[in-house]
């Protein structure tokens, strides 16, 4: 059986398990990162020698990487999530790595300082930059959506670029995250009540972030 290690508050482990539940395969899970310890542990690092999460094993196979993860197991499992076509694959790629290079960085302070810095702890100077600069990236993915007429990033299919995107857009989205001025965009809004209406979505992203 698939095992995957990584806790369930982790954006890049919700983005596995959302897949999971796509795609409908069973699998464990060993709570792993900040609390739980066991990244530093031996043989975690024989597996990961990053000491991140997420980690999966499936049939002997060892893969870490979120959003290699997914693309995985959209791979062996013959998701339609992954397009064959490479025009499509390809796009679906970039807002992946849109993601990683991108966004990510954009929005990180805004979320640890709001969601995991005590209020009195909080740098309001270095939160407010970042949803300045989270804002302008999902100004620009909300153009692209009203272009693609959506409702998903790329149109009317949904893909795993949905899903990795989706789970930063929890955050945008998210009450505990909210601060002044950040921009309204219908595009991008409509787009993430489609993903929001995915299982996979309500199971593991739409929780209380922590």
């Amino acid at each position: 059986m698939l095992k995957v290690w990584g806790r369930v508050n982790s954006v890049n482990v919700k983005k596995v398990l959302w897949m999971l539940d796509e795609i409908g395969i069973p699998y464990d899970r060993v709570d792993a990162g900040m609390e739980h310890g066991v990244v530093n542990e031996p043989h975690y690092r024989a597996m990961n020698p990053t000491g991140r999460i997420p980690t999966i094993e499936d049939d002997g196979f060892v893969l870490w990487e979120s959003n290699s993860i997914l693309r995985y197991l959209a791979m062996k499992h013959d998701s339609a999530l992954y397009p064959a076509g490479p025009a499509a694959r390809a796009s679906a790629d970039r807002w992946m790595d849109w993601q990683l290079s991108t966004l990510g960085p954009a929005e990180r302070n805004l979320f640890w300082g709001m969601v995991r810095t005590p209020a009195d702890k909080r740098d309001m100077a270095v939160v407010m930059a970042a949803a300045k600069a989270a804002g302008e990236c999902w100004t620009g993915l909300d153009t692209h959506i009203a272009r693609s007429g959506g409702p998903f990033i790329d149109g009317a299919a949904m893909t795993i670029a949905d899903i990795v995107v989706g789970c930063y857009a929890r955050r945008w989205f998210g009450d505990e995250v909210r601060v002044e001025g950040m921009p309204h965009l219908p595009a991008l809004s409509n787009w993430y009540a489609a993903v929001g209406e995915r299982p996979g979505f309500a199971r593991w992203v739409a929780v209380a972030m922590t």
